[in-house]
């Protein structure tokens, strides 16, 4: 009977997990999206929970004191981590959970080996599991170190890198054959450091402005992950939901490579980036810039009638999404049409400057993706460029030798007057310098773009 009731919840939790993924799908219903995850999942641990219950071999007091213990575990760090980390720390704080995925695959797996029956069907879910699980675990620790500027963004470049890569992936397969004709745990193990090993070294080779791309393939590693332990537990929730992030996750990683007019397999056999941050040496070889203070700009804007605000990671770490939406309510109280043009890979995590607006409470309908205001900047008469760099740079279509030649940019250098937010002359991310930082239309504001937003408040 019980069997039959959470077989029916997981049912119902599964079909909570799709709304919720359809929800996410457009702001609006975002809300709406989370709440329907979040019911789903307490619907999915109750089932569980109620299951273990009744299988256990220990006393009832016993199971239940452990999964307490546990339960009380994961949501005292899980609310820590929720009121601490900033939203700018969003992507590796996304990149780190991945970890734990994969962490948990590789764990599932060697306990089902040493637990389960040994035949060839198991065998293969566990090798599976584990090679996924491991690959996810190292990757998504690198992918949190980039992030988090705790290493270089730069490519890690070694020698025949893919050949390397290539190599592990085919050792992998041969020890799969060991391992199906002994059942023997060394295959398995050696399996392990290799699959660790390529997750490292896979992610280390990709170049800082490929990571939105990278956190979206992890997602959906971590998916696949969770599939393959599913299939190891015999849950058929755990696979579901497993099959929606993994396949969820690879259309994401798609739609960003489309963002950026690459391949998904370029993006892994080495992105672009040579650590983001560096300054040129001369302003001579790239030009000279003009320079802008508060009260001009509060000028500019004031005699503007349209106006689009293009951010980017800059936005956020500066923490400028609340000044920033009460300037537009301003110049929106003065007659002045302001919308918003985000690219799609715009931070470092995909939608992150929607988010960031939306908890600044910014309408919905005046942020505005990056090929529906394209066509409209050429009739701007300013354009506030705050904390973007690489997808605005002009070089992705003028300069075919640039890194990030062929990659759709906002075009903002279209608009009539450029002001550009920044802190200094340094470059974005992927480590490109941007020529829109020289052109005649182009007016730099040097500071803190919060505070710098401020100060255009109160010059108006």
């Amino acid at each position: 009977m019980l069997t039959s009731v959470a077989q029916a919840a997981y049912l119902a939790a599964a079909v909570l997990f799709i709304l919720s993924l359809a929800g996410l799908s457009k702001q609006e219903t975002a809300r709406r999206g989370n709440v329907a995850g979040m019911v789903g999942m307490v619907i999915a641990l109750a089932a569980t929970i109620a299951l273990a219950l009744e299988g256990s071999e220990r006393p009832v007091e016993v199971t239940a004191s452990l999964i307490l213990v546990v339960l009380l575990i994961g949501a005292t760090v899980g609310t820590w981590q929720a009121r601490r980390v900033e939203m700018t720390q969003m992507p590796e704080l996304i990149a780190i959970l991945h970890s734990f995925v994969g962490l948990a695959a590789v764990l599932v797996g060697y306990n089902s080996f040493l637990t389960e029956p040994s035949d060839p069907a198991h065998l293969v879910e566990v090798f599976l599991g584990v090679l996924i699980g491991a690959v996810t675990f190292t990757g998504s620790i690198v992918a949190y170190l980039k992030l988090s500027t705790k290493i270089s963004s730069a490519p890690m470049v070694l020698p025949g890198r893919n050949w390397l890569n290539l190599a592990m992936v085919v050792a992998s397969g041969a020890l799969l054959v060991w391992f199906l004709g002994t059942g023997s745990v060394w295959p398995l193990l050696l399996m392990t450091v290799v699959a660790l090993a390529l997750g490292w070294h896979l992610v280390a080779s990709i170049g800082g402005g490929d990571m939105p791309v990278v956190v979206s393939m992890l997602n959906s590693y971590s998916g696949w992950a969770a599939a393959a332990a599913g299939f190891m537990l015999s849950n058929d929730l755990l696979i579901v939901t497993g099959a929606l992030v993994g396949s969820s996750g690879a259309i994401l990683s798609y739609l960003m490579c489309t963002a950026m007019n690459r391949s998904f397999v370029s993006v892994i056999l080495g992105g672009y980036g040579t650590g983001g941050g560096t300054v040129v040496a001369s302003d001579a070889e790239v030009g000279e810039y003009h320079e802008i203070k508060p009260p001009e700009a509060a000028e500019l804007l004031a005699d503007a009638r349209r106006v689009v605000i293009t951010p980017g990671y800059g936005m956020a770490v500066a923490k400028a999404q609340y000044p920033v939406a009460e300037l537009v309510t301003k110049l929106r109280a003065r007659g002045v049409e302001v919308r918003f043009g985000v690219h799609p890979v715009a931070g470092r995590l995909p939608g992150h400057m929607n988010v960031l607006l939306a908890e600044a409470k910014v309408p919905y309908d005046i942020v505005l993706e990056m090929d529906e205001i394209n066509g409209d900047l050429a009739e701007t008469d300013v354009v506030l460029v705050i904390g973007a760099n690489d997808t605005v740079n002009p070089a992705a279509l003028d300069d075919p030798s640039s890194p990030i030649a062929g990659m759709p940019v906002l075009e903002v250098w279209k608009a009539a007057r450029v002001i550009v937010f920044k802190r200094s002359m340094a470059t974005g991310y992927a480590g490109v310098q941007n020529p829109l930082f020289f052109r005649d239309n182009t007016s730099m504001l040097f500071g803190d773009a919060k505070d710098q937003v401020e100060h255009i408040m109160l010059a108006l």
